[in-house]
């Protein structure tokens, strides 16, 4: 048996930290040895300074880790950075400065020109890009890799397989997103009770190009990024968890309803640890998918999509869902470590 290489996560009591702690107990890889916080919580163990706010109890494992610093060095082969990104710009470059591979599920990096921009059932000769970077800032062995928005990533699963065989002219997105996505505490109850906020600061404009960079082509150490529009209209709900997406899609090659339900509901995933059987669900109820019910299919890693008919402005329309602190967040950044691990680019794996 291979020993398992060691991680370390960077904002690890933050809800997002949580469920990474929970993704990673037991995983056959990797084995978590590094806990960084804010300042006011170094030194504490992690069940002193951890608020438990995710769904199940705090793993044993991780209770009497100490907190530290978020500054290399650390005694990993791998980071983890679920920082605010407020701080994850700067502290990400100095970990891969240092030589570790980061994985970021920060938004600072990921339209960054020489950043992979990661969903592994999509892209994955985009990590071609880590030499080009390495080499571009003088990493050596380190580099960041990116996981996408947590909405983005729900639309990306859908729309990959719809493109590669009909072709994307044009996309219109209207998203109901949970609660969880604004963090902890996030939005206060007197805004979101009886309520619905129109407003995501900076969440159309995510949505709106990070598809077209994963559906880009790597060319002459470059993307050349896709080209289809794509518009975004991005709502706060009083959901928990669970990112609700009304689509309407025009295709190059318009395909009959059967054609475009073939296609999703034939969508298998990458052989990784964490990944579902199927990386999109068809569901053929007329009202679903709903979030309370179908969050957490392939154990929140899969994306449930239905409804599907005519538009009588595009070609067709449908709702899709994903979870998004699990697929859009943490459960993404472990899918991408494992694609790392596969291809032999992890520090411990290199000196071999």
């Amino acid at each position: 048996m291979n020993k398992k290489l060691q991680v370390g996560i960077l904002g690890a009591t933050g809800t997002v930290g949580q469920r990474l702690i929970q993704l990673l107990e037991n995983h056959p890889w990797f084995e978590v040895r590094e806990l960084g916080a804010s300042d006011h919580s170094i030194g504490q163990k992690y069940r002193e300074a951890c608020h438990w706010r995710v769904s199940g109890s705090m793993p044993k494992f991780v209770q009497e880790l100490p907190l530290r610093n978020c500054q290399p060095p650390f005694g990993v082969d791998l980071i983890f950075s679920v920082l605010p990104s407020s701080i994850a710009g700067p502290t990400e470059l100095s970990f891969a400065r240092a030589g570790y591979p980061v994985v970021s599920n920060s938004k600072n990096h990921r339209m960054a020109e020489d950043v992979p921009l990661l969903v592994p059932e999509i892209n994955p000769n985009h990590l071609e890009l880590i030499p080009v970077q390495q080499k571009k800032r003088g990493f050596g062995s380190g580099f960041v890799i990116t996981n996408p928005n947590c909405t983005t990533i729900a639309l990306i699963l859908v729309l990959a397989p719809l493109d590669k065989v009909f072709g994307l002219q044009q996309v219109s997105v209207v998203t109901m997103q949970a609660l969880s996505g604004a963090g902890y505490p996030g939005v206060p109850s007197l805004d979101i009770i009886d309520n619905v906020l129109p407003y995501i600061e900076g969440e159309e404009e995510k949505v709106e190009l990070e598809p077209l960079k994963i559906l880009g082509k790597y060319q002459s150490g470059k993307i050349i990024c896709s080209d289809f529009k794509i518009s975004a209209q991005c709502h706060r709900v009083n959901v928990q968890e669970g990112h609700l997406e009304a689509v309407s899609v025009k295709f190059n090659q318009t395909p009959t309803k059967s054609q475009l339900i073939e296609v999703l509901a034939n969508c298998q995933s990458v052989d990784l640890p964490s990944a579902p059987r199927k990386s999109v669900i068809y569901l053929e109820s007329p009202d679903r998918p709903q979030p309370r019910l179908d969050r957490n299919l392939g154990s929140g890693m899969s994306v449930a999509v239905g409804r599907i008919r005519p538009c009588s402005v595009f070609d067709y329309k449908f709702e899709l869902l994903g979870h998004n602190t699990i697929r859009g967040a943490a459960g993404a950044a472990v899918l991408n470590a494992e694609l790392l691990y596969k291809k032999k680019l992890l520090m411990a794996q290199q000196k071999v």
